[in-house]
């Protein structure tokens, strides 16, 4: 796909090497030419959840990368991450690689392993806050969940790690699979809390956890694979003792929407900071 004055839009999926599974992104491996409208108006027309946008490579595997959902920009993205390092492996090779994004400096490494590339982000430095009763009886009201569909060994908090999402656990897997929630209520709260998903898990058994993330900011009703909020997820789950400090979690996300994925979660004791490690491929 080309737009904009012969700028070359390229769409993989990450967390998933299925073209038809993951979380699609468009990527532009050169955008020195665009301007922040253009950047909007390319995401807006593929209509992906997020977009990837990459100047300035610096000859030591630097660039700095913004990212724009169909609606706005956004301070990082995962899945939009690991498939901008992914393309640039499939042209430069594997190997490490800096990202320079608004949230701060991501690393990312690309390794191929069994025929697939992996890419690894680490993320910047995160931290959890907690939510007024009033903040979460209304994200609640907006999903059409009662308390009592909540996990209590779970508490919602505000989790981040270069971006904000709102943790809700599901007591069931029932509970997490009839997603219908009222879109614009759930959008003002977000705006409101400066979030980008809510991320609703449910635990399916000590490391495993299935996971939704309804976006009605970036103007669709739900990402496929979040990068970010699973890595904000991480940040949550060790911070609360839910976890192991040295966990490997796995996240399996997009499967309701009938778009598998799959995010590894790597957390390492003295290190705070979370990775997400997912493949990713060329669509089309």
């Amino acid at each position: 796909m080309n737009a904009h004055s012969g700028t070359e839009v390229l769409r993989y999926t990450a967390f998933s090497s299925d073209p038809a599974g993951g979380n699609p992104a468009g990527v532009v491996l050169d955008a020195s030419r665009l301007g922040d409208a253009e950047m909007l108006a390319v995401a807006a027309e593929l209509g992906y959840s997020e977009s990837a946008f990459l100047t300035a490579p610096d000859g030591r595997g630097g660039h700095t990368v913004r990212y724009f959902s169909p609606k706005a920009e956004v301070p990082f993205c995962g899945h939009a991450t690991v498939a901008a390092a992914i393309a640039l492996a499939e042209r430069d090779g594997p190997g490490d690689l800096v990202f320079s994004t608004p949230a701060g400096t991501v690393p990312v490494t690309v390794a191929r392993e069994g025929g697939e590339l992996r890419a690894t982000l680490t993320s910047v430095e995160p931290h959890t806050t907690d939510v007024s009763s009033g903040d979460l009886t209304e994200a609640l009201a907006a999903l059409d969940w009662p308390a009592a569909a909540l996990d209590p060994a779970f508490p919602p908090r505000v989790a981040y790690a270069g971006a904000r999402h709102l943790v809700l656990a599901a007591a069931t897997r029932e509970r997490l699979a009839d997603l219908s929630y009222d879109f614009a209520r759930l959008e003002t709260l977000m705006h409101r809390l400066d979030l980008t998903t809510v991320q609703l898990v449910w635990r399916e058994s000590g490391t495993v956890f299935h996971v939704r993330d309804p976006f009605p900011v970036g103007g669709v009703v739900e990402d496929p694979a979040t990068g970010a909020a699973a890595a904000a997820f991480g940040a949550y789950a060790r911070e609360l003792g839910l976890v192991p400090p040295d966990a490997v979690l796995t996240l399996h996300q997009g499967a309701d929407m009938g778009r598998p994925g799959t995010l590894t979660v790597g957390l390492r004791p003295g290190d705070t900071r979370v990775r997400v490690t997912g493949t990713g491929t060329r669509i089309g």
